[in-house]
């Protein structure tokens, strides 16, 4: 398992959320959306610079500045 930048992982790996490089502001709009540290998710695309992932369902889509400051970890 590699840690790596959500914006550089594979399209179609699952990965887990390790770390949030962002402030309150940012931490509070993710917990708005279902994403929090431990959250598993699988990366569906890379539209642009931003990222597009998938969780029980649902679809969530991180602009590129989001995307390039959480760390995750592989799961595949």
């Amino acid at each position: 398992m590699k840690v790596k930048l959500l914006s550089n992982a594979p399209i179609g790996s699952k990965v887990r959320l390790n770390a949030i490089e962002g402030g309150k502001a940012m931490t509070r709009r993710l917990l708005s959306l279902g994403i929090s540290l431990g959250s598993e998710f699988e990366v569906i695309n890379h539209r642009g610079e931003g990222t597009v992932l998938a969780r029980e369902g649902n679809r969530v889509a991180l602009g590129a500045g989001v995307s390039n400051k959480l760390f995750v970890e592989t799961l595949d």
